[in-house]
């Protein structure tokens, strides 16, 4: 009995442990806000930074043109092709892959490639700044 219980608990633990990184599942909520700032003098807008950090990271899964097995179970309500859409996440995007003072965020984007932590730090910047 004792050797069943220890087996279904090691056979609860692999697969959790299997499944965790390779769909989008799990709660993102998890991740600590970055904390970052909006400086001043930021540059960073939609056209300089945020179209092309979407496009390089994140649409190959959050994409309005993505659906079922495509989106590798990220919701259907976080799309990331436009600034619009983005700005209706900022929070979540944050948590899973914005870097600022408080947290570097790296829950997202699963797979490669992967966006530097200075990537990241621009995109705890440019959320801050409110996605402009």
């Amino acid at each position: 009995m004792r050797s069943c219980r220890l087996l279904l608990g090691l056979t609860a633990a692999l697969v959790l442990f299997v499944t965790s990184g390779c769909e989008h599942g799990h709660d993102h909520g998890e991740g600590t806000p970055s904390g970052a700032d909006c400086p001043e003098d930021s540059t960073l807008t939609w056209d300089s930074f945020g179209k092309d950090f979407m496009s390089n990271y994140c649409t190959r899964c959050h994409s309005t043109s993505l659906s079922g097995s495509q989106r590798s179970g990220a919701p259907s309500d976080h799309n990331f092709e436009t600034a619009a859409l983005v700005r209706e996440q900022l929070e979540h995007i944050d948590e899973g892959a914005a870097a600022g003072p408080d947290a570097v965020n790296t829950a997202m984007p699963i797979g490669d490639p992967q966006p530097t932590e200075d990537e990241r730090r621009q995109l705890g910047e440019w959320i801050a700044c409110g996605a402009p």
